[in-house]
């Protein structure tokens, strides 16, 4: 397994997305550029613009609902689509990252799922086999 990365696991009708990395933040990063993989392949974006997002919470797994459905509303009203997610900042209560990429151009970019948001269902935040997890289940 590499040190960051992400997939998508399969859940009756929705969608699983699982990040990982070397940090908390880095496995939200990748989980969150996993979501975003679902409304546009990162590979056909270019990283050409940055958003600025933030999220509070009252925990680590309500934190990472509220983080992903906040991406999503920059995607929902700008039609932002993005190639990288860095976190810089990720405590148990507040996220603030940049997403780079780019407004959909569908002559360029072929669309996907259309992703509603996050639920709560199984969202976790671990540390297995020394890398950090996130899993978030998205209704499509």
């Amino acid at each position: 397994m590499t040190t960051r990365g992400w997939e998508h696991f399969e859940v009756e009708a929705d969608v699983g997305v699982r990040g990982w990395g070397d940090s908390r933040a880095a496995a939200v990063a990748q989980a969150t550029l996993g979501v975003f993989a679902l409304l546009v392949d990162p590979a056909e974006v270019e990283p050409r613009e940055v958003r600025e997002v933030r999220a509070q919470a009252d925990g680590p797994e309500t934190l990472l609902v509220a983080w992903i459905d906040e991406c999503l509303y920059v995607h929902d009203i700008e039609g932002f689509v993005v190639r990288e997610v860095e976190m810089t900042v990720c405590t148990d209560t507040l996220a603030h990252g940049l997403l780079r990429g780019e407004p959909l151009d569908p002559t360029r970019h072929r669309v996907g799922t259309v992703v509603k948001g996050a639920t709560y269902h199984t969202v976790a935040l671990t540390v297995r086999e020394g890398l950090h997890e996130a899993r978030v289940i998205v209704d499509v």
